[in-house]
């Protein structure tokens, strides 16, 4: 029998009516409706909305002449400066990808990047220069090569390019006519996170997801109308949280900063007024210990956003001191970045100190605009009793969760299985209803906010010729909230001493992600000869204890 559904009868989807998601909207309204109110800050540059929408048009139609389009990689190896809050526009109004490069990566890494992603152009900060000359030497593609040098940077660093990007701006069309993308689904940004192995996953975001994502940060923070941002967080790490497109949504003011400087920040915060930053836990203990005459003439409330580790009591306590409201949040690059919060409840307050850092040390809820966050049994797909102890793993699903991996269906199939986004994050649920991480099933260690790979460190380590078997760890740290520990057992009669191996580690790693701490010792072994890093994790955290 046929069901009578009246309101759906002859009334379809039509222009008037439907139109694809996009964050590239938000520039547009901020330039139309705020042309006028300042839109960025770095040095002594200033640009309003209008100017910074043109700019980001100039950048979109110089792209289209030179030769990139739709669906094409655009890299950029940036710091935080304006051109990395244009290239958030100005490459997908091309109708491209934009691939933010982590500027802390060596050579290889860089080009395995652009080989994988198959970039065709790349905005390079002449900071980043020679490592990306020395990227460029590996690959057998030509790129279009922009330089940007930016005036308040006067260290080393040379032009690699044939073109510099004020000139290249120039040469694009400021009424550039861009087109929304015809489906939402089309992706924005292309963004490398590190895996169990040594070569990261390439995770590709959609212009919907990008969307939500910055509408779900400025509801779940309830930022006012034209709140003042401080760049303390990376661009390149998640495409700075979706907050490119969301302070843009906010029509508020973008301050740069090329690099964490506690006196720089808080002259900054005080200049302008800075209401709100992000960050990794060694970001605001950084602020925590420095000289009070830092802070000295900032009267206003500045809200802070803290990823990665759980915040100690101590980061919570002192972020209050100095009169900081804390907010944490939890995620993946695969989720955009912050896609759940531990949303304080009011009775919070009453508690002392230490009860409230239990609560607000929790990964807590999910985003409003994320429909799904549980913790589930892997095998079974059921969820876990919400009492505080039974392990399982933490999940997503939604409208903010990536596309997948590029050219690795495989690893997306294994994300996905189930109907639901796979953290790799081993958690638990309280009884009401806010998620704790307890462990992390893929090894990963997060150091100052960003992943590293134990399995691409231990590959290095056993490479040595003295060394026999090696397991990396996470060892807690108060400034950078984890770092590698590792684990050597030696081959027979042979010998190599700790800051040795850290030396040779750092002749093929980047400096993160090199060990901090070497322990030799016999590696505990089960039966059939895997190594028990559940063991080793316990030894870790035991000597982190005794250090402090």
């Amino acid at each position: 029998m046929a069901v009578n559904r009246p309101c759906e009868v002859d009334l379809e989807r039509n222009a008037a009516n439907h139109a694809p998601l996009s964050p590239l909207g938000f520039i547009e309204r901020a330039a139309a409706v705020h042309p006028q109110r300042l839109a960025v800050v770095h040095g002594d540059r200033r640009f309003t909305w209008a100017q910074t929408y043109e700019r980001s048009r100039r950048l979109a139609s110089a792209l289209t002449r030179a030769g990139i389009e739709r669906g094409q990689t655009v890299a950029a190896m940036l710091a935080n400066t304006p051109e990395m809050v244009e290239a958030h526009f100005g490459v997908p109004m091309a109708g491209a990808v934009l691939n933010a490069l982590n500027t802390r990566l060596d050579a290889s890494a860089i080009a395995f990047m652009l080989r994988h992603g198959e970039a065709r152009a790349i905005l390079v900060d002449r900071e980043f220069s020679p490592t990306i000359a020395a990227a460029l030497r590996e690959l057998d593609q030509t790129l279009v090569v922009i330089d940007i040098d930016d005036p308040d940077y006067s260290g080393a660093g040379a032009r690699i390019g044939s073109m510099d990007y004020e000139s290249f701006l120039a040469g694009g069309d400021p009424g550039y006519a861009w087109q929304p993308p015809a489906d939402e689904w089309e992706a924005i940004a292309l963004n490398y996170t590190s895996g169990t192995t040594g070569n990261p996953k390439g995770v590709v975001y959609h212009h919907r997801g990008a969307y939500l994502n910055a509408i779900g940060n400025l509801l779940t923070w309830a930022m006012p109308h034209h709140s003042v941002y401080l760049w303390t967080l990376p661009m390149f790490h998640c495409n700075g949280w979706c907050f490119p497109w969301g302070i843009t949504a906010n029509a508020g003011t973008h301050v740069c900063l090329r690099r964490v400087d506690a006196e720089v920040i808080f002259r900054l915060i005080r200049e302008h007024r800075v209401t709100h930053f992000c960050g990794a836990p060694i970001v605001h203990t950084t602020l925590i210990n420095a000289p009070d005459a830092f802070r000295a003439g900032i009267t206003h409330r500045v809200s802070a956003m803290v990823a990665g580790a759980a915040p100690p009591a101590a980061m919570i306590e002192g972020m209050e001191r100095i009169g900081f409201d804390l907010t944490h949040v939890y995620g993946l690059t695969e989720v955009y970045g912050p896609a759940a919060v531990c949303e304080r409840q009011a009775d919070w307050a009453e508690l002392d100190v230490q009860s409230r850092a239990n609560k607000n040390s929790r990964q807590g809820v999910r985003y409003l605009l994320q429909e799904g966050l549980t913790v589930m049994n892997p095998d079974t797909m059921t969820p876990v009793p919400a009492d505080g102890e039974t392990m399982g793993e933490i999940m997503f699903r939604g409208n903010i969760t990536m596309k997948g991996y590029l050219k690795n269906p495989q690893a997306t199939q294994e994300a996905f299985a189930g109907g639901w986004f796979r953290s790799g994050d081993l958690a638990v649920m309280h009884p009401d209803g806010y998620v704790k991480i307890k462990d992390r099933s893929k090894d990963i260690i997060i150091s100052g906010g960003e992943n590293i790979s134990s399995i691409e460190l231990e590959d290095v380590i056993t490479r040595h010729p003295a060394v026999l078997l090696a397991a990396v760890v996470a060892q807690p740290d108060a400034k950078w909230g984890e770092t590698p520990c590792a684990f050597v057992e030696l081959k027979a009669s042979a010998s190599v001493t700790e800051q040795a191996l850290i030396d040779y580690c750092r002749e093929s790693l980047a400096r993160f992600k090199v060990p901090r701490k070497v322990v030799f010792c016999t590696l505990p072994k089960t039966s059939t000869g895997k190594i028990q890093k559940f063991v080793l994790r316990e030894q870790a955290r035991s000597a982190s204890a005794i250090d402090t």
